[in-house]
C-alpha cells in the first residue's frame, strides 16, 4: 500500500470545496456513505494519511495544506473527524491574512475536540494497544468486521468498504496510529480556538465514550467566539459520519449554505445547540 499522503477529489470544481480530514484510523474507508450523501452538492476532498512515526500535527498540515493547492483546490470547508480536528486547527490558523495559502471557509467539527477532554484516557488507549499483539489486534478485527454489519446498517456504501478498513490495518499502520494517539496527548490548540473567527460547527453521536461530546461542546460555548453551534446525532457513535451519514449530510451542507448552527425545532434524529458561541 501506498504510505505517502493521498488524495482524491469527487465533484465539480464549480461547487463548493469540503475538504474530509480522517480520525485516528487515517483513511477514507469510514466516509463511503456520507461522500454518496454529499456528492452533486459539493467538491468532496477526501485525504488518507502516511503511515509516518515522526510528523507533527505542523507537519500534516503543511503537507496537507501543499497537496490542496497542487490540486488547484484554493479554498473550502473543513470536514474534520476526531484526531483530524487536531490537523485543522493548525490549518485554519493566519490563513486569511496570506492569500496564497489554502482559505478555509469554515470548520466542521465530526466528533473533533479542541484539547482532549479526557486526555488520561487517550494516553491510556494508547497503552493499552501499544501492548497489543498482532495476533490479538487480528482477532479484534474479524469481531469487528461482524460487528460492522450492525454498526453500518444505514451506511451501506460503508460497510462494502469495511473489508479495506481490515485489509489496511496492518503493523505499520498500527504503530502510526500509535503515533497519532500522542499527538493528540501532546497536543493543545485551546489558543488558536480561542481566537478564530471562521465559522466553527459541532457534530457528535450521542454514544461517544472515546470524545465525550458534552466537555466539547460546554467548551467551545464559552471560548471560541467562532462557535455557531452544533448537533447530536441520537441514533450515531463516535464514527457519526459513518454511522448516520445522511443526517450528517443534511446538516453539513446546511451550514455551507450559511445556516445559522441553532434551530426552533429539532426535527427528527438529533437536537441542535440552543446556544451560539
Amino acid at each position: 500500500m501506498n504510505d505517502t499522503l493521498q488524495l482524491r477529489l469527487h465533484g465539480d470544481a464549480t461547487l463548493p470545496t469540503l475538504v474530509y480530514l480522517p480520525g485516528v484510523h487515517g483513511d477514507w474507508t469510514l466516509v463511503s456513505s456520507f461522500r454518496a450523501a454529499v456528492l452533486g452538492r459539493v467538491r468532496f476532498v477526501e485525504f488518507t494519511y502516511p503511515r509516518t512515526l515522526t510528523w507533527s500535527l505542523e507537519d500534516y498540515a503543511a503537507a496537507i495544506e501543499q497537496a490542496l493547492l497542487a490540486h488547484g483546490v484554493t479554498r473550502g470547508w473543513l470536514l474534520a473527524e476526531s484526531y483530524g480536528s487536531q490537523i485543522a486547527w493548525p490549518l485554519s490558523r493566519d490563513a486569511a491574512a496570506d492569500p496564497r495559502r489554502f482559505q478555509v471557509d469554515g470548520l466542521i467539527l465530526a466528533g473533533g475536540f479542541v484539547r482532549h477532554p479526557t486526555i488520561w484516557a487517550v494516553r491510556l488507549a494508547r497503552a493499552f494497544c501499544g501492548a497489543l499483539s498482532m495476533k490479538w489486534l487480528n482477532r479484534w478485527l474479524v469481531v469487528y468486521a461482524r460487528y460492522a454489519r450492525f454498526r453500518h446498517r444505514h451506511a451501506p456504501e460503508t460497510l462494502a468498504s469495511i473489508g479495506e478498513f481490515v485489509a489496511r490495518r496492518t503493523e505499520l499502520d498500527c504503530r502510526a496510529m500509535l503515533h497519532r494517539l500522542r499527538l493528540i496527548a501532546e497536543n493543545d490548540p485551546r489558543p488558536i480556538a480561542r481566537e478564530a473567527r471562521l465559522p466553527v460547527f459541532f457534530l457528535a453521536g450521542l454514544v461517544d465514550p472515546i470524545v465525550p461530546w458534552v466537555f466539547v461542546r460546554c467548551w467551545l460555548r464559552r471560548h471560541c467566539p467562532a462557535y455557531r453551534g452544533g448537533k447530536t446525532i441520537w441514533d450515531a457513535d463516535h464514527n457519526v459520519l459513518g454511522t448516520a451519514p445522511r443526517p450528517c449530510a443534511k446538516r453539513v451542507l446546511a451550514w455551507m449554505a450559511g445556516e445559522a448552527g441553532s434551530d426552533a425545532t429539532t426535527g427528527k434524529g438529533g437536537f441542535v445547540d440552543s446556544l451560539h458561541g
